[in-house]
C-alpha cells in the first residue's frame, strides 16, 4: 500500500503529518499527530500505598496521577520509567517490570504508553523536577486509587490503564 505523507505542522513535542493513501478502492485522508513514546510508572510501597504526584496540566488543572515522561532519544522505556520515578518522587525501585504497553489515541497519534509497576521502594531524595513541572508527591490507598478512578476523580489514561492492569494481574 502507498501512502503519501504531507507534513502540516512541525512543533517542538508534536508534528501533524496528513496520510493520505487508498484501501479497497476507498480514498483515505487522516492527519495524524506523530508524537514520541512515553511510560508511566504505578509505584506501590509495602503498606500498599501508590506513591502519586499532584501535577498542573494545561487545560485542566491540578490532577493526580502516577508518574510518567516522555522516553528520550536513545533511552529504553525501562530506564525512563526508572528515570522518572526518581525525578517526579525522589523514590527508586528495586524491583520494576512492564505492565501493558498501549496506545492512548489510537487512531489519529502515534504514541505507545509503556506502563510499569514499581515495588521495593526506597526514599533516596526529594523529586527534581524540570523547568516548568508543578509537583507534589501524595501517597494513597491502592484501594482508594481504584475507587477514585471508579468514581470518575482520576480521568489519566495511564493511571487508570495501570492501576486497573496491576489489579487485574494481581487476581488472575
Amino acid at each position: 500500500m502507498k501512502i503519501k505523507k504531507t507534513k502540516k505542522y512541525k512543533g517542538e513535542n508534536i508534528d501533524i503529518t496528513l496520510y493520505e493513501t487508498k484501501l479497497n478502492g476507498t480514498r483515505i485522508s487522516q492527519e495524524i499527530v506523530e508524537q514520541g513514546n512515553a511510560v508511566a510508572v504505578l509505584a506501590i510501597d509495602d503498606d500498599d500505598e501508590a506513591i502519586l504526584v499532584n501535577e498542573f496540566r494545561y487545560p485542566v488543572g491540578h490532577v493526580l496521577e502516577i508518574p510518567a515522561g516522555n522516553v528520550d532519544k536513545g533511552e529504553t522505556p525501562l530506564k525512563c520509567a526508572q528515570r522518572e520515578l526518581l525525578e517526579e518522587t525522589g523514590y527508586k525501585a528495586k524491583k520494576i517490570e512492564r505492565l501493558i504497553r498501549f496506545f492512548p489515541k489510537l487512531g489519529y497519534n502515534t504514541q505507545i504508553i509503556d506502563c510499569y509497576v514499581a515495588t521495593e521502594l526506597t526514599k533516596i531524595s526529594e523529586p527534581n523536577l524540570d523547568e516548568g513541572e508543578l509537583i507534589t508527591v501524595k501517597k494513597i490507598k491502592f484501594r482508594k486509587l481504584l475507587n477514585m478512578i471508579n468514581n470518575g476523580k482520576i480521568s489519566g489514561s495511564y493511571t487508570i490503564c495501570a492501576a486497573l492492569t496491576y489489579e487485574l494481574k494481581k487476581r488472575l
